[in-house]
């Protein structure tokens, strides 16, 4: 098992992180509070499920809950571009790594949940 910060997600995750407190720093205040503290909440949640998906043994419910706050951060993104909040090429790149995210969790769900990963390994050399 890899450390979660060296996983691609979890740098897309942070990414969005970075990118997510620099739109939030340029919300009128009233949407500052609101909004922008909801999204980095929201990623900052991402960023925990990704931590707690790789350490555990049944992932898939974390995996679940992960692609949902992405959801939820797109939807909150939708929002503050068409309120004006943040311009379109903001908008374009936290997109682009909130479709990332999704895609890599999809795809860890996937592999998770896949009967060969699920299937017990032998505990002895006898039970090949």
């Amino acid at each position: 098992m890899a450390l979660h910060t060296d996983l691609p997600i979890y740098k897309a995750a942070y990414d969005l992180l970075d990118v997510s407190t620099d739109l939030a720093r340029n919300m009128p205040r009233d949407f500052k509070v609101s909004l922008g503290s909801r999204i980095r909440d929201e990623i900052l949640s991402i960023v925990v499920l990704i931590c707690r998906g790789n350490v555990a043994r049944e992932k898939e419910q974390h995996l679940l809950d992960l692609i949902e706050h992405q959801q939820v951060v797109e939807l909150l993104l939708r929002l503050c571009v068409d309120k004006r909040l943040i311009s379109r090429p903001q908008y374009a790149k936290a997109i682009a790594l909130t479709t990332s995210i999704g895609k890599q969790a999809n795809g860890w769900r996937k592999s998770a949940s896949s009967p060969v990963t699920r299937r017990s390994r032998p505990s002895s050399p006898s039970d090949f």
